[in-house]
């Protein structure tokens, strides 16, 4: 059963191995395959990392658990269209293996390719796009992005193409380089301890910069910006973040090896309900011990219902309501995803998998 669709159409496939899958952090429960899982798949144009592993795993994020590691190759290993993997067993443990020029090599080969063509583990369009337009802001970066001072002749606001504003912090810019305007709005807390971690942030605009701003013809430490885009009005004290911004992608996805017990605390656009390949933020952390590509699991609070028919079946239904048996229903999992930012007390993380309604304030746990 494939629990994972595909991000979108891209030429290769990358599977990054690397001695964090195979540490303290694996897993330790049973590794199952899929019902079907095939004998052998062959890479296709298209295909990613998450799409195969379905085929195989019943869990797809557990795939370095299956893939035959050769302890000599110190590089990540490459999949690419027309390899074919082989799932075999060994000491009766299924291990997959890749052939490449007709023949089986029971351990990876590393090829030469243009490594812009890799995927990363998970879709980087969509982690790009947050990280450049974020809906949800750090306590920590709140303290250090570049914010906006003033509009040129004196307005208020601003909100038309073309307009200009001094900002500042933006060090390094050649002038051409762009940053999306957020503005911070409701305050992030810790629903366990109501302890501060971040805002949610609206996109206001991106704007362009011009130059650095001088008086008597000396540097000042103002950028001059000019509006290319607007979504709304820009303000003074308005927040600034690069349209540039990178994250790496090359982990692996494992479980935390400490045990997690944290909520979703918001979501990218503010809707309750979430979705698969929507970001989420969860209030734990480096200091809870998260990392980029450690996964987890989202779990649905079930309701508390009446149990008419198991108390005294004697009595007649009109009288049930009188003293009803509440009973608690088992929690459910809802979601799996993966987390590519840390902060302190909060990381961002990626929905891969939405099996029922995930929603704010739902728990989030190690798989």
């Amino acid at each position: 059963m494939n629990i994972f669709r595909k991000f979108m159409s891209m030429s290769v496939l990358l599977w990054a191995v690397s001695g964090a899958a195979r540490g303290a952090d694996a897993p330790t429960g049973p590794l199952t395959l899929s019902p079907d899982a095939p004998d052998t798949y062959t890479v296709v144009k298209g295909d990613t990392l998450w799409g195969i592993a379905g085929h195989f795993l019943r869990d797809p994020w557990r795939w370095p658990e299956i893939w035959h590691i050769n302890e000599q190759i110190k590089d990540p290993h490459w999949i690419y269209p027309g390899d074919i993997l082989h799932l075999i067993y060994v000491d009766g443990q299924p291990q997959v293996v890749v052939e490449r020029g007709g023949s089986v090599h029971l351990t990876p080969q590393v090829r030469t390719q243009d490594l812009n063509q890799a995927i990363p583990a998970i879709p980087y369009e969509i982690v790009a796009a947050f990280m450049s337009k974020p809906s949800v802001i750090a306590g920590e970066d709140t303290h250090n992005l570049p914010y906006v001072v003033a509009m040129r002749d004196r307005h208020v606001v601003i909100g038309g193409v073309g307009d200009q504003f001094y900002a500042r912090g933006v060090t390094g810019s050649d002038p051409g380089v762009r940053y999306n305007v957020v503005r911070l709005g409701k305050k992030l807390t810790d629903p366990d301890d109501h302890a501060f971690l971040g805002y949610m942030a609206i996109y206001s605009g991106s704007g362009r910069v011009d130059g650095q701003g001088t008086i008597d013809r000396k540097p000042t430490d103002l950028t001059r910006l000019s509006l290319v885009d607007s979504a709304r009005e820009i303000e003074e004290g308005d927040k600034l973040v690069h349209d540039g911004v990178e994250t790496p992608l090359d982990f692996v996805p494992h479980a935390p090896a400490a045990q997690v017990d944290g909520k979703i605390i918001a979501v990218v656009d503010g809707v309750s309900a979430i979705g698969q390949y929507q970001v989420v933020a969860i209030n734990r952390g480096h200091r809870h011990g998260l990392e980029p590509g450690h996964v987890l699991v989202s779990w649905q609070h079930a309701d508390t219902v009446i149990d008419s028919a198991g108390r005294n079946p004697g009595i007649p239904r009109e009288f049930k309501s009188v003293l009803p048996r509440h009973v608690q229903l088992p929690d459910e999992r809802s979601g799996t995803m993966m987390v590519f930012r840390t902060y302190d007390r909060l990381s961002y993380a990626l929905m891969l998998t939405s099996d029922t309604q995930v929603r704010v304030n739902d728990p989030v746990r190690n798989p």
